[in-house]
């Protein structure tokens, strides 16, 4: 919907798996708007480019579904200071094309750059890259709208910051983050093909390039292919392991690669060469669901044996399989919070049916490895057993309750996580 009100029967994620149950949907056009609507609604969630495969978003029949994309976009660049201002309704292609305007760069992105800013971070969203962080770590401040309708900003140095960033939307609206920059840089992408899993060196694998990323359909044992994308004032790849692909290729076996940023070690701008999909087309129909599970990186070798070992099953509803590596970071809620990971992501068929006992299967295999299910995806592990994963949550709880004393912005999703 793009009106500024109305039922939300209509309103679904991007994948069209999720129907949002609201009584209604609101598109404020301006910050005062916002917050009149915020202060006089009982239950409240926002929902950002719908990249969610899950409830998050959703606040129940009860509740009011709010978008910020109507607000004015801002993308303000300090390039003094080397940051920019952003706010909450703007994607990661228009972020990137007026950051790199001024010279400046993000020091990473995801494999889309169709998808909200302010809802990837809260979710815990990520590239890859052995030195990478979580989109988050380029957070320095967020500016919130809470529940009584009043502006809070919370900045790095402030004892709450390491909760208010991968916040699942439970603390208020994201109106603006500030985010750090970096001087503009650009990134060659190189694809090689057919590594087996029999002797992997995950540890040089990874590290091979600025972002590394292994793709398979576990239809074989090994990677059908893995992408090195490597900034051009770092070494040259070297990877022994496997042999360059000769043209471009897809993520997923048989898809045309039309839609896919510049293979073949041709250099780019950043902003172009590291998400797998280019800006100015949707990758795909948005058919499938997904699944995504960071667990330690030490246990990468180990959890993709476990894996394998279940191989018929996983292919059998599988498009692709992604294997990335995400660097710690201090957020209470992170899926990499306090530990290097590597990130297992799935990319299902959209038959839930046929998904969901495959990824109770998938998990059991997984268990041993303690693995943090990705907030925005498909996972079947009880919330009790994905609250002990997690050191700070009591800290986090506290501080959505102190922001949030009626729970306005805890949908079933969050009560389930917080409180059991």
């Amino acid at each position: 919907m793009s009106g500024t009100a109305g039922t939300a029967g209509a309103v679904t994620n991007w994948a069209r798996t999720i129907t949002y149950t609201a009584r209604a949907f609101h598109r404020p056009g301006t910050l005062d708007a916002l917050a009149a609507l915020v202060a006089g609604s009982a239950r409240v969630r926002v929902l950002g480019s719908g990249h969610s495969f899950n409830r998050i978003a959703d606040p129940g029949p009860d509740g009011v579904l709010l978008s910020t994309a109507g607000l004015p976009p801002v993308t303000e660049v300090d390039t003094a200071a080397r940051t920019v201002r952003v706010s909450g309704g703007v994607r990661y292609a228009e972020l990137a094309r007026a950051v790199h305007a001024h010279g400046l760069a993000l020091p990473n992105m995801a494999s889309l750059p169709h998808i909200s800013v302010a809802g990837s971070v809260a979710t815990g969203t990520h590239g890859s890259g052995v030195d990478n962080g979580p989109l988050a770590s380029a957070v320095r401040e967020v500016e919130l709208v809470v529940a009584d309708g009043s502006a809070v900003t919370i900045g790095r140095g402030d004892a709450r910051f390491d909760g208010a960033v991968t916040s699942l939307g439970a603390l208020g609206v994201v109106t603006a983050l500030t985010l750090d920059l970096e001087p503009a840089y650009e990134v060659e992408q190189h694809v090689f093909t057919e590594l087996p899993l029999d002797g992997l060196d995950f540890t040089a694998v990874s590290a091979a390039g600025y972002s590394v990323s292994l793709f398979t359909d576990w239809r074989e044992p090994g990677f059908r292919h893995v992408w090195v994308k490597r900034r051009t004032d770092q070494p040259a790849v070297r990877f022994p392991w496997a042999a360059p692909a000769g043209v471009p290729v897809h993520p997923v076996p048989g898809m045309p690669a039309t839609h896919c940023t510049e293979q073949l070690g041709v250099p780019g701008p950043w902003h172009e060469r590291l998400p797998h999909f280019r800006a100015e087309f949707t990758p795909s129909s948005g058919a499938e669901i997904q699944s995504e599970y960071l667990l330690p990186r030490s246990a990468a070798v180990d959890a993709l044996y476990a894996i394998d070992g279940i191989r018929p099953a996983v292919a059998g509803v599988l498009q692709t399989c992604e294997v990335r590596t995400v660097a710690a970071d201090p957020q209470w809620l992170s899926p990499a919070h306090g530990q290097d990971s590597v990130a297992l992501h799935f990319t299902w068929v959209p038959d839930e049916a046929a998904v969901l006992p495959v990824v109770r299967r998938l998990e059991e295999a997984l268990a041993p490895f303690d693995p943090r299910p990705h907030w925005g995806k498909v996972y079947e592990i009880p919330s009790a057993v994905v609250r002990g994963r997690y050191t700070r949550l009591a800290d986090f709880r506290a501080l959505a309750r102190s922001l949030d004393p009626a729970g306005k912005f805890a949908n079933t999703f969050v009560r389930d996580l917080l409180d059991g």
